[in-house]
């Protein structure tokens, strides 16, 4: 039997509930699901980026915002959010819901992410103390830094990132 824990939440376009499935076989079939995204930065404006661990299930050792999942049926993206940032990694922080959007990006291991994603941000100057079973590196970059990265190395970077940088950074304008 699954563990409730690895269900998405499927939905509509709406982010209208529509059911619920196994995690992998959702990305498998490409289903619209929903989905959180956190991008934390310090005091001076650095973003924190991880790099994924490399026995992930797709994305192995690309570099991805702060922290990205997916809420568990009932719960929600807020509660999510600030429960995948404690346990991803080791960090607490408040958290503003900025925006959402869809997307879809076919990933390696022949897996589909569709996401209905929600954005949050938030600010501290803590460095984490990631889970090493989701993290296998870590660094506050600057939004210099990590444009001139996305523009000359793209392929180091998750796809959902390179999607919501630009338009995270945005919101603290």
């Amino acid at each position: 039997m699954m563990h409730t824990a690895e269900n998405v939440v499927l939905v509509n376009e709406n982010d209208q509930e529509t059911g619920q499935m196994e995690k992998l076989e959702a990305h498998r079939l490409g289903l619209l699901h929903r989905a959180i995204s956190v991008f934390v930065f310090n005091s001076r404006g650095e973003l924190l980026i991880h790099r994924r661990a490399l026995e992930k299930y797709h994305s192995g050792g690309l570099w991805t915002n702060t922290c990205c999942s997916h809420p568990r049926p009932g719960e929600s993206t807020a509660h999510a959010a600030v429960r995948r940032l404690r346990e991803e990694m080791g960090l607490e922080c408040e958290l503003t819901s900025q925006f959402q959007f869809i997307y879809r990006a076919e990933l390696d291991h022949n897996l589909v992410e569709h996401e209905l994603d929600h954005v949050f941000t938030g600010t501290s100057d803590t460095n984490p103390q990631p889970d090493p079973a989701e993290v296998m590196d870590w660094k506050w970059i600057s939004r210099h830094e990590l444009q001139t990265q996305l523009a000359n190395e793209p392929e180091k970077f998750t796809a959902w990132f390179k999607i919501i940088a630009e338009r995270a950074f945005a919101q603290l304008v």
